[in-house]
């Protein structure tokens, strides 16, 4: 099952079921959420074997405090996209201090390597930033109207689509959208 075949009812039994130690259940939200969980993380550090150790540490954070899970504050997969952005600014700002305690002479193009990563690791934690206002920002609109912004966004979907899944008329879905968006506009602002 993917995520797009994923309900979040669904994502929320899982994570209910981990709560209580449920291997199978971690299992199969693993199989359902690393692909989309995946690409973030590769995004942000930039390298396959860093965006793995993070995907890994997502699923046992996961794995920890899936009990604290609440629904009404976060859909399920933007709850883990929060944790994934957490672990990859944790690895990066690792990344950053281990590069920062070396001494040894470097050739010209070493250090402009390192150049070139630092200004990708201070860009990955800008964004890490963003993702957490975005988050604060996304739980202040009313739940049904961030709900469809949140499909209409993280899961592609088209007005029509939203109309559909959520059995409402598209002029209402484009309405909500739009205003939404107006308010998420003027709440990133006071972040900016």
């Amino acid at each position: 099952m993917s995520i797009t075949l994923a309900t979040d009812a669904h994502l929320i039994a899982l994570l209910d079921r981990i709560a209580t130690r449920d291997e199978a259940a971690l299992r199969e939200l693993y199989d359902i959420t690393s692909r989309k969980l995946y690409g973030l993380a590769l995004r942000m550090v930039g390298r396959v074997d860093l965006a793995e150790d993070v995907l890994q540490e997502c699923y046992l954070n996961v794995w920890r405090i899936a009990s604290d899970y609440r629904a009404s504050l976060s859909p399920p997969l933007g709850w883990m996209s929060v944790i994934v952005r957490s672990r990859a600014l944790d690895m990066l700002r690792r990344l950053a201090s281990q590069m920062d305690g070396k001494t040894q002479s470097l050739d010209d193009e070493e250090s402009e390597q390192i150049a070139s990563s630092e200004v990708g690791l201070l860009d990955a934690a800008m964004a890490g930033e963003q993702a957490g206002a975005l988050n604060n920002c996304l739980s202040k609109i009313e739940a049904k109207q961030r709900d469809v912004i949140v499909w209409a966004y993280f899961r592609d979907m088209s007005h029509s689509e939203l109309a559909s899944q959520f059995d409402l008329p598209i002029g209402t879905i484009k309405t909500w959208i739009r205003r939404g968006l107006a308010q998420l506009k003027s709440c990133m602002a006071s972040f900016a």
